[in-house]
This record gives C-alpha cells, structure tokens and sequence, in this order.
C-alpha cells in the first residue's frame, strides 16, 4: 500500500466541524471502485463551506481482489477510521457490517460520479437538510470535542486562591 497524506501551512477549515470523507476511486477524479476491489481512496476534509484533499491511499495486488479472505477488508476500514462516510460503486455485506461497526457510513453511487460533484452536493445537504448519517457523524464529532475540552480543563493547574 502507497499512503500519501498531505500537510498544508494554512488551514482553510479553521475551526469549524470538519467531517472526513473518503471516495473508491482510481483517478482520485471519479467515484469508479467497488469498496473490496478498490485501488485508491481519496479522503476529503470537509467543514461547512468548504473541502480539501487530505489523504490519498493506494492498495496493490491481493488487497483489491473481490474473491478471497475477508482479511482485505480490515486494512480498508483500518485505513478509513475516523472518516464519516465512505462513497463507491458497491460493497458488499460483510463490508458493510464492518464499516457501520467502524461508525463509517457506506454511500453507494452510480460509477462515474465526479468527486467534487458529490462534496458540493454534502455540502448543500449539511446547509440544509442533512441525511440522518451526518447528523450523526456531526453530534459523535461534539461530543468528542465537549469531552477532550473537559479533559483539557481537568488538566489545569487550579487554584482557590482569588
């Protein structure tokens, strides 16, 4: 496996939500992969008003063949953890247990599907009428920053001194 993450001096996301979004494709242009037969994911940031590249992965041999022991499998939803969804051509049963127990949503789109096409249109569904998932991915990620904020605080050096 090739893995490709990609570090930025600015940050256009800021402080804002952001949700991590990966797409099955080859040409990292298109949504073209079955999820167990990919080749590459293309995983996004995504805030409110914007998306960037973050991370591009590429599996070779054994891992993208369709037939063959579940094990491919784990290394996929291992390499998605922390993603909120994932978009494909397919996927299969057992892949999709393992990314709903993974908290990973599996999106299914016709073969072809232009990537930014789809997080133009997440983003439209996040501004104004988002899919049951993503309310969810967006409380898990609130709930995640409430709970290391307290630990931040808990952390402080605190005096009862005025």
């Amino acid at each position: 496996m090739r893995h490709l993450k990609l570090v930025s001096s600015q940050t256009p996301l800021g402080k804002e939500p952001v949700l991590r979004i990966a797409f099955a494709s080859s040409d990292r242009q298109t949504i073209n992969q079955h999820f167990g037969a990919a080749e590459a994911f293309a995983i996004y940031e995504l805030s409110q008003t914007t998306f960037q590249l973050a991370e591009v992965a590429e599996f070779h041999g054994r891992d993208t063949d369709r037939d063959g022991h579940e094990g491919k499998l784990e290394a996929k939803v291992a390499l998605l953890q922390g993603c909120a969804a994932v978009y494909c051509n397919a996927v299969g049963a057992s892949a999709i247990r393992q990314l709903l127990a993974a908290n990973i949503q599996p999106l299914k789109v016709d073969e072809g599907t232009p990537i930014e096409q789809q997080l133009r249109l997440l983003l439209d569904e996040w501004n104004n009428e988002p899919p049951v998932w993503l309310q969810r991915s967006l409380r898990q990620q609130q709930r995640s920053v409430a709970t290391e904020r307290f630990a931040d605080m808990a952390n402080e050096d605190w005096s009862e001194e005025g």
